[in-house]
This record gives structure tokens, sequence and C-alpha cells, in this order.
């Protein structure tokens, strides 16, 4: 990656800590951005706390989508970051109002020891909360101190009034008149000082200050709590899981200088209330996504979320993942609880992208698709066990025409439903960019069949068609379609037959194909350089073949 002059000027500025308090005074705000980029790439936690502390732009945006060679943030750097919006809340030159760390969160263990989802999210909780108790110590501290300062004026008043007092009574002892004087006057006196100690009980009392201690801090703090001034909003992807639930339902509960607010919401293990919970919870208008994993919601639970999703107006993302969704077990009342499903769905107005990965429920695709009011542009649907009246609904529907994304993963194919996919990607063809086939059972025989129609995608970017039953033969036939795709830039191909141990059956299942052996006494590269040779024979030089299942990313060509 080449750096430019700026990034590498920044980057030799904030090398030297020592210097900061020299250039920090005279840095225009306009290079703040780089010097803040070059702390991170160095890992300069330090520069990282100083430069946020006093910020001079109203956002700071800290994360998204990393260009290519760019490592997250390490761990070290976004404590730096939080603790320094913090600080930054008391000093002058800040001029920070929002904070956007949407998509700061990396890989837990990867490289550079960056903060992962969850990790990230219990971090931004925590800082939330303590700003709060923060800014709270510090209204007590001014209390008191304003408390203090109008006893200091009662008590010089009082001095001033007895001294005057007492100068009046030697006065008026010189003389008989006199003293007849402060006999009639003295009664009138005595009630002014009971008129004044009442009337700076009633000051003490409108301030809200109860001079018995610290039960007048607590009815002071009860009065303000509603008044918080939210000083920076906080907009970030928050992960919860079991652990996690009640410090983010706290964070998300408190009303202090920082507001939290969610643009895409990952749930794992989480009941039904505990996700209604979080949602009544989340400003409205800020949540774009929400991806609920590893939850026993069941039918009924995600028909009695549906309507509560159906009030966030910016709501594009569902995705729901190993949730134990099986309408095949729940026979009685199926029929009415699907309807449910429907019409949550059809409330879901801005909905592009759902993901529904195992949840069974084969020949319910119609039901749950044609209510969708938006045509969608990601579907993914793995491990879905699609009928074949599915995959024929779907290749009409009206979302097939516009879909940018299409995963179609161990749904088994057979010569049944090729002519649905055929007619899919026919529709599709035009717009699709992203499509995997993996684990479908696809053979020779039935990728011969599809070729034609994949070579029509002349849209797409990334092909994935790993753990299918292919020989060498039949994925060199692949590679010359795939050469003549334009756009097509990542092939994620499976191992050939001919590469793994004798004893294979002769129709594996995509799990023994990821379970067995590979055939050591055959060269590994075999497969990769006769289709390179392909490839090279075709003129590509820019499409990258990966038989990587696990490293396989399709961003990378975005």
């Amino acid at each position: 990656m080449v750096h430019s002059l700026v990034s590498l000027c920044a980057r030799e500025v904030v090398s030297d800590h020592s210097s900061s308090p020299t250039w920090l005074r005279w840095v225009p705000r306009e290079l703040y951005g780089a010097l803040l980029e070059a702390a991170f790439a160095c890992c300069r936690p330090l520069a990282v706390g100083e430069l946020v502390q006093r910020w001079p732009e109203r956002t700071l945006r800290v994360g998204g989508r990393r260009k290519t060679g760019q490592t997250a943030p390490s761990r070290l750097c976004i404590q730096a970051l939080l603790l320094a919006v913090v600080r930054g809340l008391a000093d002058q030159r800040s001029a920070l109002q929002v904070l956007d760390v949407c998509g700061l969160q990396g890989d837990e263990g990867g490289m550079g020891d960056p903060m992962g989802g969850w990790s990230l999210t219990v971090a931004l909780c925590t800082m939330v909360i303590q700003a709060k108790a923060g800014a709270h110590r510090t209204q007590r501290k001014e209390g008191d101190r304003e408390r203090k300062r109008f006893s200091a004026l009662e008590r010089g008043r009082d001095l001033k009034r007895e001294r005057g007092q007492r100068m009046g009574m030697k006065e008026l002892k010189d003389g008989e008149t006199c003293r007849e004087k402060t006999r009639s006057e003295s009664p009138v006196s005595d009630e002014e000082l009971i008129k004044g100690v009442r009337r700076r009980m009633e000051m003490e009392r409108q301030r809200g200050v109860v001079v018995t201690g610290s039960r007048g801090g607590k009815l002071e703090t009860e009065e303000k709590e509603a008044d918080w001034e939210v000083l920076v909003q906080v907009r970030a992807d928050i992960f919860v899981n079991a652990r996690s639930w009640e410090r983010v339902r706290l964070a998300l509960s408190t009303s202090g200088p920082l507001k939290l607010q969610c643009r895409y919401l990952r749930v794992e293990e989480i009941s039904v209330p505990s996700i209604r919970t979080l949602l009544n919870l989340l400003p409205r208008r800020a949540l774009l996504g929400i991806d609920v994993r590893y939850s026993s919601l069941g039918v009924a639970g995600l028909a009695e979320l549906l309507p509560l999703l159906s009030t966030f107006p910016k709501l594009n993302s569902l995705r729901l993942h190993y949730c134990n969704l099986d309408i095949r077990r729940d026979n009685f009342g199926q029929e009415g609880v699907l309807r449910d499903l429907s019409q949550g769905l059809s409330n879901l107005q801005e909905l592009r992208q759902l993901s529904l990965t195992a949840l069974r429920l084969p020949g319910q695709l119609r039901v749950l698709l044609s209510s969708l009011p938006q045509s969608l542009e990601v579907l993914e649907l793995p491990y879905l066990s699609l009928s074949p009246a599915d995959l024929a609904y779907l290749s009409c529907s009206h979302h097939v025409s516009s879909l940018l994304q299409l995963d179609l993963s161990e749904n088994c194919l057979d010569e049944t439903t090729v002519p649905s996919i055929r007619r899919l990607l026919c529709q599709a063809s035009s717009s699709l960019q992203h499509l995997s086939l993996s684990g479908c059972g696809l053979t020779d025989r039935l990728l011969g069949m599809l070729l034609p129609s994949l070579g029509g995608c002349w849209a797409l970017k990334s092909l994935a068609l790993a753990l299918n039953p292919l020989s060498r033969a039949g994925l060199c036939d692949l590679m010359r379609t795939a050469a003549r795709m334009p756009c097509l830039r990542l092939l994620l191909y499976p191992n050939a037959l001919e590469d793994y141990q004798p004893g294979l059956p002769e129709l594996p299942s995509s799990t023994q194909l990821l379970e067995w052996p590979l055939d050591e006494s055959v060269d590994s590269n075999t497969t990769s350089n006769k289709l390179s040779q392909v490839m090279m024979d075709s003129g590509r030089s820019d499409l990258v073949l990966t038989c990587d299942l696990l490293n396989f990313d399709k961003d990378m060509v975005d």
C-alpha cells in the first residue's frame, strides 16, 4: 500500500510522544484526521488520546470498511480513544458531538490484538456508565460549592446585622429617651430576626437544599436526574449475549452526557423477553439491522418480535441464524402462526436484506417472501431445506430481478430443481453480483446443465461452489466458463474428487467432503495448476482462484 506524503509525515510526527506538547498547539484542524489515522496505524495510544480529547470537529468517525492491507485498530488504541472521549467532556477545546465507531470491531485474536465486537460493546457501555458517574460527581461538587458559598454569604449578613444591632443599642443607652425607644423597638428587632431566619429557610427550600445533610443532596439529584444534557452521541454496532445483556441494558437506559445509539444489533443466546427489552430501549431512527443467532425464538417468538421491529423506520436488514424455527414440528395452529409471520414481515417497509439460516421452513418460502413490500437485494437461505416448490417460486418472484447477492448453500439440488435455478439465473443475470451454491450436491452433469446460465450472469463478481462433488474435468469446464464472465473476480472451487483418499462414496455429501482426508500421495497443487493454466489460456489474469473455504470472503472484490 502506497502512503501519501501527508500520511508519511503524520506517522513521523506521532512517533515521538515527548514532542506532542510542542506541535499539538499549532496543528490546524484539517490535519487532525491524518494524525489520528497515523496514530492508529502506528499503535500510538497516547497520541490517540491527546488528539481525541481536543477533537476540533463535531463528528469523529473511526471504523467502517478498511482498505486492503489495513488492520483493525489495536485494543490499547481503542481504550485510549474511549477514555479521551470521557475526558473531552470537560475540555473546552473539544467540539465533539457525534462519535461514530460503527464497524470498528475486528476479529478476536487477529493480527495486532484488535478488539472484537463483544469486547468493544462492553467497553462502550462502561464508558457511557462511567461518564454519567463522573458528571454526577462533578455536579455534586458544584452543588456543594454553591451551598457553601450561599451559607458563607448568609453568615456574613447575620454578623453584620448583629454588629449593627449592638452598636445601635450602645448609642441608645446614652439617654432616657433612647432607652424608652430601645424598649419599644426591641420586639420589632426580634421579629425581624425571626423573619430573616424564616426567609433564609424559605430560600433554601426553593433551591432544593435541605440543611440536614445527605438527604438534601439526594433530593437535588433526583430533581435534576431528568435534565441531563446529551453532549456526545455515540453510534456503534452492539453485540449482546447472555453475559453482557445486563450491562448493555443499563447503558441504554442511562441518561447522561453520552447517549448510546445502535446501528446494527447482534444478539446471541438471548430469550425473546430480553430481546424485546433491548429493542424498547433503542432509539427508533438509528437501527438499520438486527442479527439474532442461536436463540430459541420459535415461530411464536418471531411472530411476537416482528410488530416491534416494524417500529424502526430505517430497518433494512433482518438475519436469523439457528433460531429453532421448525414449521414441521408445529402442526397445531401452524396456519395461524404463518399468517402472523407473513403479516409481521409485510410491515417491514424498508427491508432489503433477509438472511434465514437453518430454520427448516420447507414449502413455506412463498408465504414468507410474497408479503414483503419491497424487492430484496440480499437473500441468504443456507441450510433451509428448500423444496422444489420453493425454488420454483423464487425463480418467478418479484425479488429475483433486483437481487445483488444470493446464497443457496447446503440446499440439495437435483435434476428436478435445476430448471428453476436456470430460470432464476436468467432473471437475475443483469443484477446478481455474488452467488453461493456451496454444498448443493452439484455433480459434473448438474453443473454442466447450469454453466450456460451461469455464463450469462455478466454482473457476477464472486462465485462460491465449495463442497460439491466435482472432478478435475468438471472444474476445467467451470474454469472455461468463468474466464468468459467479464466481471468475475473471485472463484471458490471445491477440491477435485481425485484429490481425496480412496473410499469416498460415489456421491458424497458436503459433510463427507469436508471431513474426508486428502490424498497426500497426490500433489496438492495439481488441480490449482491445471485451473490456472486454463485461465491463462483464456487470456485472464485478474481472476482469483481459491479452494480455501475458511478464508473465503466475497467482500475482497468490492
